[in-house]
């Protein structure tokens, strides 16, 4: 876009004034992407709400804490008419079920720890959603997420947040950098959350003390089994909880009941050393536990990578970085040794415990805040 020499670059990057700016805010009906919306309301911009239902809205009216649940829409609601902006409820509950839902239950089956909000961000907010905003004419979309973007040499780039106590750029790296361009997050450079309830105060939003979300929003308390039992019955079948060794040591009621380096509730009292989960056989219904060391891993094999370096994956035999493999596990040095465009295999340098497919690897630049990506750790 070239320049308009009487319009300087607004807030969100563009060269006119933010009335003739239109932005469609992804409000989940929680404090975060409330404070976006309002924030931009009152900085004139043309500020469109959208809530997803995304499950059962009967269901979901029982719980509170669970985003774009029942309660969370009518929140988002009163946000719009408090700020003097519309807002639209979608029915994404196929789309969500289809994309999220079932993959969730089927990866649990298949011996994975599956994370359903990267899916969700990935296949239903910054896809189908963000699809939305352009047919609403919509020259960007913002959300509440903690994390930044920043405009670097080659166009722009994803950054971890200010606040390392809320960056969510774990759940974030498959942002592809066509989404990237039309996305922004006007929360990623605030230095706590307090700050945001702050904002939140200040606009006299209803939402200012709300409790943050802690489930995964179609997990009532946390409980991934029952969820998996209702959409998948088979798996609660019995089987073997058994050594590395070989030895059978007792009985379970389903893998779906036990998840990577789980050390209590085993059911296998009595031993003298303790003892782990270090892997989930569904084939074979078998739960296999050993000494901890067992659990330490150097080498990971990720797919699926969405690469956001200027340069190509394959235009270097190393890359020298920062990985997580766990959500809340900060960044370690890593080499990721590229197989292709989409494959890689990781090579740690510290071995890390719990390593478990079906879980997220995210590359960081080890010398500054940009995300370069990542992929999903599978079995090899």
């Amino acid at each position: 876009m070239p320049l308009d020499q009487t319009h300087p670059l607004n807030s969100l990057g563009f060269t006119k004034p933010p009335c003739e700016t239109r932005v469609v805010v992804a409000m989940s009906g929680g404090v975060d992407s409330s404070v976006v919306a309002a924030m931009l309301a009152e900085e004139g911009y043309d500020v469109v709400g959208v809530t997803l239902q995304l499950y059962d809205h009967g269901a979901a009216l029982a719980k509170k804490g669970a985003c774009c649940a029942g309660l969370d829409i009518h929140d988002a609601r009163r946000v719009a008419e408090k700020m003097g902006f519309p807002h639209y409820v979608l029915d994404y509950e196929n789309i969500f079920k289809d994309a999220v839902i079932d993959e969730f239950a089927d990866s649990y089956l298949g011996g994975a720890t599956p994370v359903p909000c990267i899916r969700c961000n990935e296949r239903v907010k910054f896809k189908d959603l963000l699809e939305t905003a352009k047919d609403l004419e919509a020259d960007c979309m913002a959300t509440g997420h903690y994390i930044q973007r920043m405009v670097g040499q080659h166009g722009p780039e994803l950054h971890s947040a200010a606040d390392a106590a809320r960056d969510q750029s774990y759940f974030l790296f498959s942002t592809t950098q066509e989404q990237l361009d039309f996305l922004r997050f006007p929360l990623g450079h605030l230095a706590s959350k307090a700050d945001t309830r702050a904002l939140a105060s200040k606009y006299g939003l209803s939402v200012a003390d709300k409790p943050d979300s802690q489930d995964i929003c179609f997990v009532p308390n946390g409980d991934y089994a029952s969820v998996i039992r209702k959409l998948r019955p088979e798996a609660a079948d019995p089987g073997d909880i058994v050594h590395a060794d070989g030895r059978v040591l007792g009985r379970h009621d389903g893998v779906i009941n036990y998840t990577i380096g789980q050390r209590r509730g085993l059911g296998i009292g009595g031993l003298a050393d303790p003892l782990y989960v270090v892997r989930l056989n569904p084939e074979s219904k078998s739960v296999m536990v050993g000494p901890k060391e067992m659990l330490a891993t150097r080498t990971v094999p990720v797919r699926e990578i969405n690469w956001l370096g200027h340069e190509p994956l394959m235009s270097q035999p190393e890359w020298h970085v920062a990985v997580k493999v766990r959500s809340t596990r900060p960044p370690t040095d890593a080499i990721i040794r590229p197989l292709n465009d989409t494959e890689a295999t990781v090579e740690l340098i510290t071995p890390e415990e719990g390593v478990s497919p079906g879980q997220a690897c995210v590359f960081y630049d080890p010398q500054s805040s940009r995300i370069f990506g990542g992929g999903w750790i599978h079995k090899g």
